[in-house]
């Protein structure tokens, strides 16, 4: 029925920045749009982004919170960026956004694109993302976020950080912290490269906003990006 069926994970910090960006999101509907007309199948799983960050800063500012309160002010945030995205595809997406990843199997073969979002404390929507692609069988997954390229380090930091195009996961994976927490800044969640590895699942990380460099990945055309496998 479909030629393949592709898992994105949307970075929320794509969906807004600071405020929505009606620009990125007319431009990146209309990049996927086409492909579903190709007879592509996506699933859409969608961060938190700035949204997340500033009701947790605004919590921060009232009371002690726990691990678990960052967690689901975070949960919340990317199910407000889901129905956002459905709404938006509302003609072709499946009418219920996925939560618990396990329901992914359940959802109607037709169903051109489904939508996700976050469910429990302790893992990202990289990870959930991860999942997802374990159930329906994937074997590539794209991550949109704010960045060109994974670095050798963080590039804020080390002015000798360079680009990385190509890497295995091991070698990806020892870039990483060793663990997952709310408020994590790394190019990819910890435990979701780990599953991923396991998987043997390629990943794709790029800059949502050259929404060039994903039509030319899904076209098979070098891009700029970074490539895990």
């Amino acid at each position: 029925m479909y030629k393949d069926t592709i898992v994105i994970s949307l970075g929320g910090s794509l969906i807004a920045p600071d405020d929505l960006d009606t620009t990125f999101l007319k431009k990146f509907k209309k990049t996927i749009d086409g492909f579903l007309a190709d007879g592509r199948r996506f699933v859409l799983i969608t961060g938190g982004g700035r949204i997340c960050r500033k009701y947790q800063d605004a919590a921060r500012k009232v009371t002690k919170l726990t691990d678990d309160d960052l967690d689901w002010l975070g949960i919340h945030a990317t199910r407000l960026n889901a129905h956002l995205m459905r709404t938006i595809f509302r003609d072709e997406a499946h009418p219920v956004i996925i939560t618990n990843p396990d329901e992914i199997q359940d959802t109607p073969k037709h169903a051109r694109l489904i939508v996700a979002a976050g469910y429990r404390p302790g893992a990202s929507t990289d990870l959930r993302a991860v999942q997802i692609a374990q159930h329906i069988g994937a074997s590539k997954l794209i991550n949109l976020s704010n960045i060109d390229y994974v670095y050798t380090a963080d590039p804020r930091k080390d002015k000798n950080a360079t680009p990385i195009k190509a890497i295995d996961w091991h070698d990806f994976r020892a870039l990483l912290p060793k663990d997952w927490d709310p408020g994590l800044s790394a190019p990819f969640d910890p435990v979701a490269a780990k599953l991923a590895q396991t998987l043997k699942l390629e990943v794709a990380i790029m800059n949502g906003a050259r929404l060039g460099e994903l039509t030319k990945y899904l076209e098979g055309k070098p891009f700029k990006g970074t490539v895990v496998r």
